[in-house]
């Protein structure tokens, strides 16, 4: 078994952010392992895309460039990476846990008879030991070295579980965008490139959808880049509530997210949900109003540099995590801070 793979998503012919944050996770994984990174880019007119992902540590760059791949449908894609797969047997491949990466991850996954974790928050190599059953039916225990710890939470987030998947390749992991950081390894970094002919990878039979109009709706707000979040949470009490943060975030410059919770109550857009089934955020400083701190929120947000925490509860989970707590209920806080700020603002 040989390299760390990720396939990267593109829109036109620019690859994703989540796709280049998979490869520095990608490139830290390889260097545990000792083996290389390579990525793999299929759409159409990609003149000098391996500039994007090069920079990254990617030592290999597999191109497929053919009217056809995009937009992205399923079976010219499947084809082409199990196919790709079959030549290069990878022992670890990496997706976003995106519309795409969660339709065409479980495809390759079935057509290699492999396994796929899906939205993991963490990804680590470690060594793993089990129980495995010999052919004379006794038990003995047997070490697997250098498995990919595919970390994710579970159980409505009420744990979290560390799978692996010893004794199928290629190891297989959707990661939500966000999760992981994206870092530069070498502006100067060079690596291989090779362009495939397409047509030895996918059939002309593949290509039954054809996309007719495609429609791509520009985000409404800016918070997984925003410096400053305000979110708030079941504990803000009502819209009504929501709209002193959202004053409370003009004023800062900020932007509003929210918990499930306060997503569930319909106080909020789903698209400003915060944490395992919203956007992962990463801001200079996040001020949490009115939320519990539940592990699948805490998940979102936990990098955040500067954590602060509104709640009436002093014992609240997300208190833990919080480098300052106000304790104080939502309806009592956020308008002092708004005067404060107001007053205190150039």
């Amino acid at each position: 078994m040989n390299n760390v793979f990720v396939y990267c998503e593109i829109e036109g012919t620019q690859v994703k952010d989540v796709a280049l944050e998979l490869l520095t996770k990608g490139r830290k994984l390889a260097n545990t392992l000792g083996v290389k990174l390579e990525a793999i880019i299929a759409g159409s007119g990609l003149d000098g895309v391996e500039n994007q992902v090069m920079k990254f540590g990617v030592d290999k760059v597999h191109i497929f460039d053919a009217e056809g791949l995009f937009p992205y449908t399923s079976n010219p894609h499947t084809a082409l990476v199990v196919n790709l797969f079959k030549e290069e047997q990878p022992q670890i491949c990496l997706m976003g846990a995106t519309v795409i990466g969660r339709d065409l991850g479980p495809r390759v996954s079935s057509a290699l008879f492999s396994g796929l974790t899906a939205d993991c928050t963490e990804l680590e190599i470690d060594d793993f030991e089990m129980n495995v059953k010999n052919a004379d039916g006794t038990m003995e225990k047997k070490l697997f070295k250098d498995q990919l710890m595919q970390i994710r939470p579970a159980f409505g987030g009420n744990i979290v579980a560390t799978i692996v998947n010893p004794e199928h390749r290629p190891q297989m992991a959707t990661v939500r965008e966000g999760v992981m950081s994206k870092e530069v390894l070498d502006e100067n970094y060079k690596g291989e490139v090779v362009r495939h002919d397409v047509a030895k990878y996918v059939p002309a039979a593949e290509y039954v959808v054809k996309v007719l109009d495609r429609h791509v709706e520009a985000a409404k707000h800016n918070l997984k880049g925003a410096p400053i979040v305000v979110a708030g949470g079941y504990g803000v009490g009502s819209k009504e509530g929501f709209d002193k943060l959202f004053e409370l975030a003009k004023v800062l410059h900020a932007e509003v997210g929210a918990s499930r919770a306060a997503v569930d109550a319909g106080w909020v857009d789903h698209d400003r949900q915060i944490g395992q089934t919203g956007v992962t955020v990463r801001p200079k400083v996040y001020i949490a109003c009115g939320i519990s701190g539940q592990i699948q929120h805490i998940a979102g947000m936990q990098d955040s540099g500067i954590i602060i925490s509104v709640n009436s509860d002093p014992e609240a989970p997300i208190n833990k995590i919080a480098d300052y707590v106000i304790n104080g209920t939502v309806e009592e806080v956020v308008p002092k801070l708004i005067k404060y700020y107001k007053q205190n603002s150039k």
